[in-house]
């Protein structure tokens, strides 16, 4: 499935093997990042064990978060050097990301077929199962910030005229379908899905995030699926905070499940966040990964580490992932 490794430019991409009875058919691969890992191998399922393992000795609980990057992607992260496919043929523009990753220029994609699409989906179900063969908790399906599943999502992406664009329905409906077999293959209590209605990454915007954002939070509650986690209106773009007048207490109203809010939080806001009852939980990201300890260090309100966003995703096991000082350490 959709979480990426890298397999060379110049290497031939060779089929792999799936740990799974059932065919996914011409879309097993959806590379887009180097060195980033994937569970839609046997020998990946087996690898991720002792990890899981670790972090559950830990007392930790762990998800796996699942995705497909869609046009977000390029010939030589592809099959056969294939073009990326996506809900459209629209190109997106070419950038030079701030994270060093996203540093090449990104080919048109090919749009999916409709009958292609179930493909895809099942794809999505085939990853969550292996997830839990490898033993983790659960799954977080990223429908967020430009990914395949966003690529459908939004208005400013999915110009599609069958029954998956168009109206806000068909342009949910490949979300919803996802989170279904997820579901029924796993249980919906070990299911979340991630959101980002306000965002525009990857030129991921729509004309009406906040009736998006509703729908979705509203459709959710017929899977029962144990959280939603929504990015905050003012993370638009990569690693900006924009102060706006945007909220997600709709959303977090009209979902019946936990509902986490992401996105520029600190220690006090995210409290406030909490007793306020606008969330059950708030996610940190670069905090947490600049602070191991990130807890302890909001229970007792000390210093935070500083994080190096150039570090972020970087293949090195240690340099920007394991190297930051612990509470103890530092004293």
């Amino acid at each position: 499935m959709e979480i990426e490794i890298d397999d060379g430019a110049e290497q031939q991409q060779q089929p792999i093997p799936l740990l799974t009875p059932y065919k996914l058919g011409n879309f097993q691969l959806c590379h887009r990042y180097p060195a980033t890992p994937g569970i839609w191998t046997k020998e990946q399922v087996e690898a991720w064990k002792p990890i899981v393992d670790a972090v559950h000795a830990k007392g930790g609980i762990f998800f796996c978060q699942i995705w497909h990057a869609g046009r977000i992607s390029n010939y030589s992260y592809q099959p056969n050097g294939q073009s990326p496919i996506s809900s459209t043929d629209k190109q997106l523009t070419f950038k030079v990301q701030k994270n060093g990753v996203d540093d090449y220029k990104y080919p048109p994609p090919r749009r999916l077929r409709t009958e292609e699409i179930p493909e895809i989906v099942n794809e999505f179900r085939v990853a969550a199962i292996n997830a839990i063969e490898a033993g983790f908790d659960g799954v977080e399906i990223h429908g967020a910030h430009g990914y395949i599943v966003e690529q459908f999502l939004k208005d400013q992406i999915n110009d599609r005229t069958d029954e998956y664009g168009g109206s806000l329905e068909n342009r949910c409906r490949f979300a919803l379908e996802i989170v279904e077999a997820v579901s029924n293959a796993i249980g919906a209590d070990r299911v979340g899905l991630r959101l980002s209605p306000f965002a525009d990454y990857m030129e991921s915007g729509d004309s009406n995030p906040a009736a998006l954002g509703l729908y979705m939070a509203e459709a959710l509650n017929k899977y029962g699926i144990l959280y939603c986690h929504m990015v905050e209106p003012r993370m638009k773009t990569v690693g900006e905070k924009f102060e706006c007048a945007d909220t997600l207490l709709p959303m977090r109203n009209a979902f019946k499940g936990t509902f986490i809010v992401a996105g520029g939080y600190g220690r006090e806001d995210g409290s406030e966040a909490v007793a306020k009852d606008n969330a059950d939980l708030v996610a940190y990201g670069r905090l947490f990964l600049a602070n191991p300890d990130l807890p302890k260090r909001f229970e007792l309100n000390a210093p935070l580490n500083k994080y190096n966003r150039a570090t972020f995703y970087i293949p090195d096991p240690v340099v920007g992932y394991t190297d930051y000082p612990f509470l103890e350490t530092i004293a």
